[in-house]
């Protein structure tokens, strides 16, 4: 054998061994797929909060819900909303989900129903239900994957004759594929869904679909929903508000809530012409102020096209935003439900003893997005959950008004309910006492913990201001509850006093041979004043505690402010 070869063999291996891998080689690249977002959904449907029987089931039914409201909202319609829930065999259900809403086009409807990560919301700063395009969708793929069967939809735009098509997806494409389209002769204004599914389960439970649409309800004062069961029982959820909400206005995205990439995103499709226009029309809160302190910051020109920007100068912007003092982000985004209107709400459903409602100013988190924060405390009446073992505390937790029955240990809004020391409140055992609270968090951009969107991320400004809240109201419940215990301590004096006088006025007769009847109308007497003392009393002592709660609130706060690590 030659050097050479000698050299080649004692590097590469013999022919044998040089053929082998390269066989696997090409194998290998043989096997490198390009795969669709379908495709990866249809494989780990979990994230989109698909698993488990009962809750698949009221997800369907929330994908199909906060569509309908949407699309009523943005075209100023009072939503009327039906769906129906029946139930053909073991685990297989028929959802039909009906609104009053604008329609959808026929140019729309594939891409609405049966195209992933498709739709209005998710590259808008706007506050929105949905925000990712994959709900509406989703469902038509898991109906298909369970039952091999096509979601049938009829929708009717106004001054237009209604169509009814059948749509399934193409996974390898993510692309719809519409069959049996045609015009319907009939008057029909809004959308219609119908699909089947396999592997559901329905039950009248916390996390069912009955609990879910009684909480939009309670969420959505503004509509009305109707709904049947399995069992053919039907129950309307009627409205308590009769106007629209106002429509959110999108906003641009602040300095302080931006990222390199985003930058180098953004110039490409931005219509200025240099740099410092691009900063000043494509983001929030941006002037001839911040612009002259980023020029010193700097040190490219700003009068550079922006679509030459290069990463490095991108990060030298991003740097510059963090120290530069920008007005905080506009809350014209916001569109809260409304004190009146949650209290109306609750008033109707829960049918409370007590009920403090309050909504918090807007604020900010991680620097660029606006939120805002509503809590409602109720107490007594039906509040509260019930179970075999009597009234647990009730936790409802919304974003952007659409409840979030699942993950909630996983969410922010639980851990800071858990956060709060309840008996500060005369809530002597919490998780055991009759008592539902409500929390809506709104924003024009939810930071979900998954694709399932169930659970809200641990921010630190958003469990800052929900603790805020709930000590607020916690305060009024415990006054409430306080009071209550003392009235009912001075019922009890009252009836034990009349129901001795009696006596003490026969006894006293026989000794000192004084009227009966005056006597009696005597000591009522002096039941009376000393009645009137007693809640004098207990006036003064209610005022004193709600300074102490409100001191002991503050002091709270101080402790675990001192324990936050200082921001660099």
């Amino acid at each position: 054998m030659k050097v050479g070869e000698q050299l080649v063999k004692e590097e590469i291996g013999d022919n044998e061994t040089v053929i082998t891998n390269s066989a696997q080689t090409v194998k290998l690249d043989q096997a490198f797929k390009e795969h669709s977002v379908a495709e990866f959904f249809k494989k780990n449907k979990q994230m989109l909060g698909f698993y488990g029987k009962v809750r698949t089931l009221t997800m369907i039914v929330h994908e199909y819900i906060t569509n309908s409201l949407d699309a009523c909202e943005e075209t100023g319609t009072l939503p009327n909303l039906d769906v129906k829930i029946d139930e053909i065999g073991s685990e297989y259900y028929e959802v039909t989900v009906t609104d009053n809403g604008p329609g959808i086009s026929q140019e729309n409807v594939g891409k609405a129903f049966g195209k992933l990560l498709a739709g209005t919301k998710f590259h808008r700063l706007i506050q929105s239900r949905g925000q990712q395009g994959i709900g509406c969708s989703g469902c038509t793929m898991l109906s298909q994957m369970t039952t091999g069967k096509a979601t049938k939809i009829i929708t009717g735009r106004v001054g237009k004759k209604p169509i009814s098509l059948e749509i399934t997806i193409d996974p390898k494409f993510n692309e719809p594929k519409i069959t049996n389209l045609k015009e319907l002769d009939k008057n029909f204004v809004g959308t219609a869904v119908q699909s089947k599914f396999k592997g559901v389960l329905y039950r009248d439970s916390e996390q069912g679909p009955l609990e879910y649409l009684r909480r939009t309800a309670i969420s959505n004062p503004h509509a009305q929903i109707s709904f049947r069961d399995p069992q053919g029982q039907k129950i309307v959820f009627k409205r308590t508000h009769n106007s629209i909400p106002e429509l959110p206005k999108e906003i641009k995205p602040h300095p302080k809530g931006i990222t390199v990439d985003e930058i180098i995103t953004m110039v490409k499709t931005t219509k200025a012409r240099t740099v410092q226009g691009f900063i000043i029309s494509d983001f929030d809160r941006t002037g001839a102020k911040s612009i002259s302190e980023l020029k010193k910051a700097v040190r490219f020109d700003l009068n550079k096209d922006p679509k030459k920007l290069v990463w490095d100068e991108a990060e030298e912007i991003i740097r510059a935003f963090k120290n530069i003092n920008f007005i905080a982000p506009s809350v014209d985004a916001l569109r809260p439900i409304g004190e009146e209107q949650i209290r109306n709400s609750l008033n109707s459903i829960i049918k409370p003893e007590f009920l403090t409602v309050l909504t918090r100013k807007p604020a900010v988190y991680a620097g660029g997005f606006p939120f805002q924060v509503e809590i409602a405390i109720a107490y007594g009446g039906d509040a509260g959950r019930v179970t075999t073992d009597g009234k647990k505390m009730e936790i409802m937790r919304f974003a952007n008004r659409v409840p979030l029955p699942f993950d909630a240990g996983n969410c922010a809004l639980t851990h800071a309910v858990q956060s709060i020391d309840w008996k500060r409140y005369n809530i002597k055992d919490a998780e055991n006492s009759p008592v539902t609270i409500f929390i809506n968090f709104i924003s024009v951009h939810i930071p979900y913990t998954g694709a399932g969107k169930q659970s809200v991320a641990d921010e630190e400004e958003v469990l800052e201001e929900v603790r805020l809240a709930l000590m607020n109201t916690g305060r009024r419940a415990g006054i409430y509850i306080s009071h209550k215990k003392k009235e009912e301590e001075n019922q009890l004096k009252r009836k034990m006093f009349y129901k001795y006088i009696p006596e003490i006025a026969r006894a006293l007769n026989n000794i000192t041979n004084f009227s009966e009847d005056e006597i009696k109308t005597k000591m009522e007497k002096l039941v009376l004043e000393k009645l009137k003392l007693d809640e004098a009393e207990d006036a003064k002592e209610m005022k004193k505690l709600e300074e102490q709660m409100e001191n002991d609130e503050k002091s709270s706060l101080n402790v675990e402010n001192k324990k936050k690590p200082r921001k660099k």
